[in-house]
Protein backbone atom coordinates (compact mmCIF):
# COMPACT_ATOMS: atom_id res chain seq x y z
CA UNK A 1 0.00 0.00 0.00
CA UNK A 2 1.47 3.56 -0.98
CA UNK A 3 1.69 6.26 1.16
CA UNK A 4 -0.95 8.19 -0.87
CA UNK A 5 -3.09 5.34 -0.23
CA UNK A 6 -2.76 4.77 3.43
CA UNK A 7 -3.03 9.17 3.71
CA UNK A 8 -6.46 8.80 1.68
CA UNK A 9 -7.33 5.63 4.06
CA UNK A 10 -6.71 7.61 7.14
CA UNK A 11 -8.47 10.54 5.95
CA UNK A 12 -11.45 8.62 5.22
CA UNK A 13 -11.74 6.84 8.23
CA UNK A 14 -11.30 10.07 10.18
CA UNK A 15 -13.69 11.80 8.44
CA UNK A 16 -16.23 8.81 8.83
CA UNK A 17 -15.40 8.83 13.04
CA UNK A 18 -15.93 12.71 12.98
CA UNK A 19 -19.28 12.20 11.18
CA UNK A 20 -20.74 9.71 13.36
CA UNK A 21 -19.69 11.74 16.93
CA UNK A 22 -21.49 14.97 14.82
CA UNK A 23 -24.06 12.43 14.15
CA UNK A 24 -24.42 11.11 17.65
CA UNK A 25 -24.20 14.33 19.68
CA UNK A 26 -27.08 16.26 17.18
CA UNK A 27 -29.21 13.46 17.91
CA UNK A 28 -28.82 13.38 21.52
CA UNK A 29 -29.89 17.38 21.35
CA UNK A 30 -32.50 16.66 19.81
CA UNK A 31 -34.09 13.97 21.78
CA UNK A 32 -33.08 16.08 24.55
CA UNK A 33 -35.26 18.91 23.35
CA UNK A 34 -38.34 16.79 23.18
CA UNK A 35 -37.93 15.64 26.34
CA UNK A 36 -37.79 19.27 27.60
CA UNK A 37 -41.05 19.83 25.32
CA UNK A 38 -42.50 17.15 26.77
CA UNK A 39 -41.63 18.31 30.33
CA UNK A 40 -43.46 22.02 29.29
CA UNK A 41 -46.02 19.90 28.11
CA UNK A 42 -46.79 18.53 31.54
CA UNK A 43 -45.90 21.94 33.24
CA UNK A 44 -48.57 23.69 30.85
CA UNK A 45 -51.28 20.96 31.49
CA UNK A 46 -50.65 21.61 35.30
CA UNK A 47 -50.87 25.36 34.85
CA UNK A 48 -53.95 24.72 33.09
CA UNK A 49 -55.59 22.31 35.63
CA UNK A 50 -54.46 24.90 38.42
CA UNK A 51 -56.48 28.21 36.08
CA UNK A 52 -59.67 25.99 36.16
CA UNK A 53 -59.75 25.46 40.01
CA UNK A 54 -61.50 27.74 42.49
CA UNK A 55 -59.45 30.41 44.29
CA UNK A 56 -57.13 29.35 47.31
CA UNK A 57 -58.41 29.72 50.70
CA UNK A 58 -57.09 32.63 52.43
CA UNK A 59 -55.48 30.42 55.14
CA UNK A 60 -53.68 27.89 52.99
CA UNK A 61 -52.24 31.19 50.89
CA UNK A 62 -50.81 32.42 53.88
CA UNK A 63 -49.79 29.48 56.09
CA UNK A 64 -48.23 28.00 53.12
CA UNK A 65 -45.79 30.90 52.70
CA UNK A 66 -45.26 31.63 56.08
CA UNK A 67 -41.99 30.11 57.66
CA UNK A 68 -42.60 29.94 61.21
CA UNK A 69 -45.82 28.01 60.44
CA UNK A 70 -45.43 24.14 60.41
CA UNK A 71 -47.71 23.03 57.61
CA UNK A 72 -46.18 20.76 55.25
CA UNK A 73 -44.91 21.67 51.77
CA UNK A 74 -45.44 25.27 52.38
CA UNK A 75 -43.26 28.19 51.08
CA UNK A 76 -40.08 29.47 52.14
CA UNK A 77 -38.79 33.28 51.91
CA UNK A 78 -35.80 31.77 50.15
CA UNK A 79 -37.93 29.45 47.58
CA UNK A 80 -41.06 30.99 46.50
CA UNK A 81 -40.23 29.24 43.05
CA UNK A 82 -40.96 25.80 45.22
CA UNK A 83 -44.00 26.67 44.75
CA UNK A 84 -44.57 25.75 41.55
CA UNK A 85 -44.55 22.36 42.99
CA UNK A 86 -47.34 23.40 45.89
CA UNK A 87 -49.81 23.94 43.24
CA UNK A 88 -50.05 27.82 44.82
CA UNK A 89 -48.63 29.30 41.86
CA UNK A 90 -51.50 29.83 38.99
CA UNK A 91 -54.05 29.68 41.35
CA UNK A 92 -56.65 32.37 41.97
CA UNK A 93 -57.49 34.27 45.31
CA UNK A 94 -59.50 36.80 46.62
CA UNK A 95 -58.04 38.84 49.08
CA UNK A 96 -59.29 42.12 51.44
CA UNK A 97 -57.04 44.63 52.66
CA UNK A 98 -55.95 48.05 52.68
CA UNK A 99 -53.37 49.30 50.26
CA UNK A 100 -50.29 50.75 51.86
CA UNK A 101 -49.71 53.56 49.13
CA UNK A 102 -46.71 55.26 50.53
CA UNK A 103 -44.63 52.01 49.33
CA UNK A 104 -46.03 51.74 45.84
CA UNK A 105 -43.39 50.80 43.43
CA UNK A 106 -43.05 51.52 40.25
CA UNK A 107 -41.03 49.08 37.79
CA UNK A 108 -39.54 50.63 34.82
CA UNK A 109 -39.10 49.61 31.39
CA UNK A 110 -42.43 47.35 31.79
CA UNK A 111 -44.35 46.35 28.17
CA UNK A 112 -48.01 45.68 27.99
CA UNK A 113 -49.63 45.46 24.15
CA UNK A 114 -46.02 46.66 22.97
CA UNK A 115 -45.93 50.21 24.83
CA UNK A 116 -43.32 50.41 27.16
CA UNK A 117 -44.20 51.91 31.02
CA UNK A 118 -44.57 50.89 34.58
CA UNK A 119 -45.86 48.16 36.23
CA UNK A 120 -47.53 49.42 39.61
CA UNK A 121 -47.09 46.96 42.81
CA UNK A 122 -48.60 47.49 45.68
CA UNK A 123 -48.41 46.06 49.28
CA UNK A 124 -51.65 45.31 50.07
CA UNK A 125 -52.33 44.33 54.02
CA UNK A 126 -54.64 42.03 54.73
CA UNK A 127 -57.67 42.29 57.14
CA UNK A 128 -58.82 38.30 57.21
CA UNK A 129 -58.72 36.82 60.58
CA UNK A 130 -56.56 34.11 58.77
CA UNK A 131 -54.19 36.52 57.77
CA UNK A 132 -52.22 37.28 61.03
CA UNK A 133 -51.55 40.95 59.37
CA UNK A 134 -49.04 39.70 56.47
CA UNK A 135 -48.92 41.76 53.77
CA UNK A 136 -48.67 40.83 50.04
CA UNK A 137 -47.38 43.04 46.94
CA UNK A 138 -50.00 43.05 44.58
CA UNK A 139 -48.94 43.63 40.89
CA UNK A 140 -51.78 45.98 40.00
CA UNK A 141 -51.13 46.61 36.52
CA UNK A 142 -49.55 48.87 33.89
CA UNK A 143 -49.45 52.66 33.35
CA UNK A 144 -47.88 54.91 30.78
CA UNK A 145 -44.89 56.82 31.61
CA UNK A 146 -44.09 60.59 31.04
CA UNK A 147 -41.13 60.32 28.26
CA UNK A 148 -39.94 64.15 28.64
CA UNK A 149 -39.65 63.94 32.50
CA UNK A 150 -38.76 60.22 33.21
CA UNK A 151 -38.96 60.91 37.28
CA UNK A 152 -42.31 61.94 36.68
CA UNK A 153 -44.86 59.36 38.81
CA UNK A 154 -47.92 58.32 37.40
CA UNK A 155 -51.29 59.47 39.50
CA UNK A 156 -52.49 55.84 40.55
CA UNK A 157 -55.72 55.95 42.79
CA UNK A 158 -54.55 54.32 45.82
CA UNK A 159 -56.71 54.90 48.65
CA UNK A 160 -55.31 53.82 51.78
CA UNK A 161 -57.90 54.51 54.14
CA UNK A 162 -60.90 52.11 53.02
CA UNK A 163 -60.76 48.08 52.56
CA UNK A 164 -60.60 46.98 49.34
CA UNK A 165 -61.39 43.57 47.72
CA UNK A 166 -58.72 42.43 45.33
CA UNK A 167 -59.36 39.27 42.89
CA UNK A 168 -56.15 37.93 40.98
CA UNK A 169 -53.67 35.18 40.38
CA UNK A 170 -50.76 34.16 42.69
CA UNK A 171 -47.68 34.81 40.95
CA UNK A 172 -43.46 34.49 41.98
CA UNK A 173 -41.73 37.94 41.78
CA UNK A 174 -41.83 40.02 38.42
CA UNK A 175 -39.08 39.28 35.92
CA UNK A 176 -35.97 40.53 36.46
CA UNK A 177 -34.26 42.95 33.62
CA UNK A 178 -30.68 43.80 33.57
CA UNK A 179 -29.71 46.09 36.33
CA UNK A 180 -26.15 47.93 37.21
CA UNK A 181 -24.83 46.40 40.39
CA UNK A 182 -25.25 49.78 42.35
CA UNK A 183 -28.59 49.55 41.03
CA UNK A 184 -30.89 48.36 44.03
CA UNK A 185 -28.44 50.89 46.19
CA UNK A 186 -29.77 53.79 43.94
CA UNK A 187 -33.35 53.23 43.16
CA UNK A 188 -33.87 51.97 47.13
CA UNK A 189 -34.86 56.18 47.35
CA UNK A 190 -36.90 56.33 44.74
CA UNK A 191 -40.17 54.90 44.03
CA UNK A 192 -38.88 54.17 40.22
CA UNK A 193 -37.15 50.79 40.12
CA UNK A 194 -35.85 48.05 37.70
CA UNK A 195 -36.82 45.56 39.92
CA UNK A 196 -37.88 44.39 43.08
CA UNK A 197 -36.77 41.52 45.33
CA UNK A 198 -39.62 40.61 47.51
CA UNK A 199 -37.43 39.93 50.43
CA UNK A 200 -35.39 42.52 50.45
CA UNK A 201 -37.86 44.94 50.57
CA UNK A 202 -39.61 43.47 53.03
CA UNK A 203 -36.74 44.09 55.29
CA UNK A 204 -36.30 47.65 53.72
CA UNK A 205 -40.11 48.45 54.72
CA UNK A 206 -40.30 46.12 57.63
CA UNK A 207 -43.74 44.88 56.97
CA UNK A 208 -44.01 41.03 57.02
CA UNK A 209 -44.05 40.85 53.34
CA UNK A 210 -45.27 37.45 52.24
CA UNK A 211 -42.65 35.59 49.09
CA UNK A 212 -45.33 35.25 46.69
CA UNK A 213 -47.10 37.92 44.83
CA UNK A 214 -50.65 38.54 43.45
CA UNK A 215 -51.13 39.40 39.75
CA UNK A 216 -55.04 41.62 39.59
CA UNK A 217 -56.87 41.05 37.42
CA UNK A 218 -61.03 42.00 36.88
CA UNK A 219 -61.94 45.13 35.97
CA UNK A 220 -59.72 48.33 36.50
CA UNK A 221 -61.74 51.28 37.76
CA UNK A 222 -58.14 52.93 38.70
CA UNK A 223 -56.60 53.65 35.25
CA UNK A 224 -54.37 50.57 34.83
CA UNK A 225 -54.26 48.11 31.99
CA UNK A 226 -54.41 44.33 33.19
CA UNK A 227 -53.92 42.69 29.47
CA UNK A 228 -51.65 40.34 31.10
CA UNK A 229 -50.03 37.96 28.67
CA UNK A 230 -51.29 34.19 28.49
CA UNK A 231 -49.43 32.27 30.40
CA UNK A 232 -46.87 29.71 27.77
CA UNK A 233 -44.27 26.84 29.11
CA UNK A 234 -42.85 27.59 25.67
CA UNK A 235 -43.45 24.36 24.17
CA UNK A 236 -43.02 25.24 20.41
CA UNK A 237 -39.71 26.84 21.08
CA UNK A 238 -38.35 23.59 21.80
CA UNK A 239 -39.82 21.35 19.06
CA UNK A 240 -38.35 23.87 16.84
CA UNK A 241 -34.88 23.55 18.26
CA UNK A 242 -35.85 19.82 18.06
CA UNK A 243 -36.47 20.16 14.27
CA UNK A 244 -33.07 22.33 13.76
CA UNK A 245 -31.02 19.38 15.60
CA UNK A 246 -32.20 16.53 13.47
CA UNK A 247 -32.13 18.61 10.69
CA UNK A 248 -28.36 19.55 11.32
CA UNK A 249 -28.11 15.39 11.69
CA UNK A 250 -29.68 14.81 8.50
CA UNK A 251 -27.60 16.86 6.84
CA UNK A 252 -24.01 15.76 8.14
CA UNK A 253 -25.44 12.27 6.95
CA UNK A 254 -26.35 13.39 3.43
CA UNK A 255 -22.97 15.31 3.19
CA UNK A 256 -20.82 12.25 4.59
CA UNK A 257 -22.89 9.91 2.07
CA UNK A 258 -21.86 12.63 -0.90
CA UNK A 259 -18.51 13.23 -0.18
CA UNK A 260 -17.33 10.17 1.86
CA UNK A 261 -19.51 7.19 -0.16
CA UNK A 262 -20.65 8.57 -2.80
CA UNK A 263 -17.83 9.84 -4.62
CA UNK A 264 -15.27 7.38 -3.44
CA UNK A 265 -16.71 4.42 -3.98
CA UNK A 266 -19.59 4.79 -6.02
CA UNK A 267 -18.89 7.17 -9.15
CA UNK A 268 -15.54 6.27 -9.73
CA UNK A 269 -17.18 2.74 -10.88
CA UNK A 270 -19.39 4.46 -13.01
CA UNK A 271 -17.18 6.12 -15.08
CA UNK A 272 -16.15 4.60 -17.87
CA UNK A 273 -12.48 2.85 -18.33
CA UNK A 274 -9.78 4.96 -20.56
Amino acid sequence: MTAPTRAADLRFWLITLAAIVAMLVTASLGRWQLSRASQKQALQSAIDERRQLGPVDVRAFVQAQDPSASTAGRVGKAGADDALAHGLVHRTVALRGRWIPEYTVFLDNRQMNGRPGFFVLTPLLLSDPESSGKVVVVQRGWVPRNFQDRTQLPQVATPGDTEVSVQGRIALAPSRLYEFDDGPAIQRSSPIRQNLDIPAFGTETRLPILPLTVLQTGESADGLLRNWPVISAGIDKHYGYAFQWFGLCGLIATLYVWFNIFRRFIRPRRQPAT
